[in-house]
């Protein structure tokens, strides 16, 4: 029976062994301390004088029970998606790959063989799905990506104006769950409120005309309380005062937005503040969306705040972390993809 020990654990072993009998200990005696047999040390004696002999010798294990050529099959028929195979989406789970596998090559996997041959083999990796809301336009999105914001970024340049890109979000007291490490088996447990209280905040990544500076104002709404089209004019009151001059402002197409009647309002009489609809259904284009994806979902995750008002000082916190990190926010908008480099 092959001993216990990862190769590299053996091979220190075999080593640690030749040594103590090399230094003058008796082989019987290295035999009992190690638990192995007094041959098995003479034995190692003798490998020991061949260069090599004692180095570690990895286990092949149980010879793969696919060959290359239907591993590359394999591939092909997987690259074609769990719908052309007869199931309802295009989403493989182990167990799907392995009844591929039963079906085609006649060979049964556990779920559990299937993981360790998709990463090995196949170069996969376990990855969580996002949605794609089915409204979404893609034509109308690469079209407003290659024309409309082109064109309306020319007109802010002539303009001089800073571009502002603006969003809402909400935070619960009920944490955010992600995953974390702990024993197998042994799932932590994390103790929180069961309940909606929330804080609402509106925030806008800014980009300045000529510097090409990058910044981050914020502001908080009152614990419970949603974003209203009053909270968007105070905050546009606040973007005017810490940004004179005109402004061009990115935004979804939001009912508290350009569709309320006091933010036009407010519009019609600042005629040098400008607004852009982004498509609809495409938040991936507003680099504000980074920012609350990387508060709500990396700095804040798995946070269990006592009260709202905890979860206000923290919000807060990171806020001003990312309003002094202009590398973040670079970050935010390269992965818009959009022609804005700082």
């Amino acid at each position: 029976m092959r001993p216990q020990g990862t190769p590299a654990e053996l091979e220190r072993r075999r080593r640690r062994a030749v040594e103590a009998v090399r230094e003058g200990q008796v082989p019987a005696a290295v035999a009992r301390v190690l638990g192995v047999a007094r041959s098995t040390i003479y034995a190692w004696l003798q490998q020991a004088r061949r260069p090599g002999g004692l180095d570690a010798k990895p286990h092949p294990g149980a010879p793969r029970r696919l060959t290359d050529a239907q591993l590359r099959r394999l591939a092909r028929l997987i690259a074609r998606g769990p719908k052309r195979h007869g199931w309802p989406n295009d989403l493989w789970s182990c167990a799907r790959v392995a009844q591929l596998i039963r079906r085609h090559f006649g060979v049964s996997y556990h779920p559990d063989h299937v993981r360790k041959l998709l990463r090995r083999h196949l170069d996969w990796s376990p990855q969580r799905p996002r949605r794609k809301p089915r409204e979404r336009d893609e034509e109308a999105i690469a079209r407003w990506c290659l024309e409309e914001f082109p064109r309306q970024l020319r007109q802010s340049q002539r303009r001089a104006a800073h571009l502002v890109f603006w969003d809402e979000s909400g935070f619960f007291l009920t944490p955010c769950l992600r995953r974390t490490w702990a024993p197998r088996g042994r799932t932590p447990i994390l103790p929180a409120w069961d309940r909606r209280d929330k804080l609402s905040a509106l925030s806008a990544v800014t980009l300045s005309p000529k510097r090409r500076h990058l910044n981050l104002y914020f502001h908080l709404l009152p614990p419970g309380r949603n974003a209203r089209a009053g909270d968007v004019v105070a905050f546009l009151k606040e973007l005017r005062r810490a940004l004179p001059g005109p402004l061009t402002i990115v935004w979804d197409r939001s009912r508290i937005h350009d569709r309320s009647t006091a933010v036009r309002r407010w519009l019609a009489r600042h005629p040098e503040v400008r607004t852009v609809a982004l498509p609809a259904y495409a938040p991936e284009l507003n680099p504000d969306e980074g920012v609350w994806g990387y508060a709500k979902y990396g700095r804040l995750a798995n946070l269990a705040a006592n009260d709202v008002e905890e979860l206000w000082e923290h919000l807060v916190e990171v806020l001003v972390e990312v309003k002094h990190r202009p590398d973040l926010l670079e970050g935010f908008i390269h992965e818009t993809g959009l022609p804005l480099a700082a």
